[in-house]
């Protein structure tokens, strides 16, 4: 758990916010605290997700529904707000890592471990099969390792995603390379029987360290998944029998979770928990997180009590995303993660006070905290919002967001984030097109619809070239929490009046970043740029640029 940054909330709904968990593709999790004193998990969805009108109406049923899940080995849903600016969902804190971390970290579980997280998680589903409804993201990472037990979380976010305007025009169903099951990536939908293929992936992950299926490339690993036999590695006898037919490629050869459930632990798994389940490091690693937690509450009582309130668009909503489940590819080292926190620069009061500040977010490094360490920010963005007031079209970067290493269209931007060649002056230069008062780093709010719709902050970075089509330079997106797009800029045309550019997606970009080609012109308004784009897809983006290097 990290520390509040003086850039997040310090409450969200009624819960006041100790600290932050981490995040994924759908949203960012925190740590809180009811006024009853209950600690929970909050769960704040990616802005651009507010904008999507279907995806509201999916997360208000899919939260419904989530309500209803209570088994043993589940995370209970206590609380949400889906018509929240961003809407969130507040479920019981389970103390302990995802098993992609306690794998990274520590290597396989026992099997003894294995077996009964395997039966513990097949339970799970059992329950939630029951109800009639079907996680369709079992995954390591969205598996936590408690002293009481194996968890299954993320009900309700990942299910909401599926099928709104930011995921149809990809044809892919919810769920984790590698871990989807085949029907799943062939588009053909999700049954009860797609989650225990998941679940027999995650095991064979759990008990070997390596996933069932590894490729070098998305391509790669989605044909390994539909066409391919999984690779069991040292697995034996029983365990090792029962992943190979939970992995099968034909859905209704796979077994019912309850058979599942009964095969590694016929009297079920609570026993075995209760007997202690978890190896020994496991167990030292889970105690500390809670004395840290327990610290870190007595740390908040001793500061006093801070509203609780909902999320404002004003100010930034949560806290910041880290890296996606790297427990598929080519081995389980842990990948770095894709972004890190968002470089504020605090207008209002006490700086050192999460929640009661005012942003500028730049995607550079810059001083971030108190103690003057800078803080880096990386280039995989979403697109940010000032409410739910336009419906925006992410389009098909989503698989490709969750296969890292592959290619959602446009331009690769290996050098997003360096400084442009150095220019002064407003004269036309000798030996390029563009007029040197276009040159150099500019920075300014952002806003879209026409102005009701808040971005962030864009930074443009034009430099010098000799032709038309030419790579002239990049604009930065960071969004009110933190996220950032790139688009890579060609010139089109070039006067002293205007700067007509080309701009596409970045390679590099996350799920919720426009992708599509737009046209961008850059017009000098005094010694401003004024920044202005027709691409409706992103809501026609405009900004008032300020030069802040030349």
């Amino acid at each position: 758990m990290h520390p509040l940054e003086p850039d997040e909330p310090a409450a969200i709904g009624p819960y006041r916010l100790l600290g932050r968990l981490g995040s994924g593709g759908m949203g960012r999790v925190y740590v809180g605290r009811s006024a009853g004193g209950r600690t929970v998990a909050v769960k704040v969805v990616h802005p651009h997700f507010a904008l999507d009108e279907e995806f509201r109406a999916r997360f208000r049923r899919e939260v419904d529904a989530a309500r209803r899940v209570g088994g043993q080995w589940t995370a209970p849903v206590l609380d949400a707000d889906p018509e929240a600016a961003l809407p969130w969902v507040a479920t019981g804190y389970a103390a302990g890592p995802s098993l992609t971390e306690a794998v990274r970290d520590a290597g396989p579980l026992p099997e003894h471990s294995a077996r009964v997280l395997g039966a513990g998680l097949a339970e799970a589903l059992a329950h939630v099969h029951a109800l009639g409804l079907v996680h369709r993201d079992v995954k390591p990472s969205n598996v936590l390792l408690t002293l009481d037990g194996p968890r299954l979380i993320d009900f309700g976010i990942a299910r909401a995603t599926d099928g709104t305007a930011s995921l149809t025009s990809t044809g892919v169903s919810i769920g984790s390379p590698g871990y989807m099951a085949p029907e799943q990536i062939l588009g053909k939908g999700a049954t009860g029987a797609a989650d225990v293929f998941s679940l027999g992936a995650s095991l064979v992950y759990a008990a070997t360290g390596e996933p069932p299926f590894t490729g070098d490339t998305s391509a790669a690993l989605l044909y390994q998944v539909v066409h391919e036999e999984p690779d069991l590695g040292p697995l034996s006898g029983e365990l090792r029998d029962l992943a190979a037919a939970c992995l099968a490629k034909d859905a209704a050869a796979r077994p019912a979770p309850a058979e599942v459930a009964h095969r590694l632990a016929p009297a079920g798994a609570a026993p075995l928990v209760a007997a202690g389940w978890l190896p020994g490091p496991l167990v030292e690693r889970v105690s500390r997180g809670a004395v840290r937690l327990l610290d870190l509450e007595a740390r908040e009582d001793g500061a006093g009590a801070v509203a609780s309130g909902p999320v404002s668009f004003a100010g930034p909503a949560v806290g910041v995303f880290g890296p996606p489940d790297t427990s598929y590819g080519a081995g389980a080292a842990a990948a770095p993660p894709r972004d890190g926190p968002a470089e504020a620069r605090a207008a209002a009061p006490s700086p050192g006070s999460p929640g009661k500040v005012s942003l500028s977010v730049a995607a550079t490094s810059a001083p971030g905290a108190p103690d003057g360490r800078g803080r880096r920010v990386s280039c995989t963005i979403a697109l940010a919002v000032a409410g739910a007031l336009a419906a925006v079209l992410v389009g098909s970067a989503f698989l490709f967001d969750v296969l890292p290493g592959s290619g959602a269209g446009g331009e690769g931007d290996g050098s997003a984030g360096k400084r442009p060649p150095a220019a002064t002056g407003d004269a036309p230069d000798a030996v390029g097109l563009v007029p040197k008062r276009y040159l150099g780093t500019w920075r300014g709010k952002a806003s879209a619809q026409g102005g009701l719709v808040a971005l962030g902050t864009f930074d443009v970075t034009v430099r010098q070239v000799a032709k038309r089509g030419e790579r002239v330079g990049t604009v930065t997106q960071t969004d009110l929490i933190g996220g950032t797009c790139v688009d890579v800029l060609r010139l089109t045309s070039a006067s002293e009046k205007e700067l007509v550019l080309k701009g596409v997606g970045a390679r590099s970009n996350g799920a919720g970043c426009s992708q599509a080609a737009h046209t961008v012109s850059l017009r000098p308004v005094g010694t401003e740029l004024q920044y202005t784009s027709e691409d409706p897809k992103a809501g026609d983006p405009e900004a008032r640029l300020r030069r802040v290097r030349g």
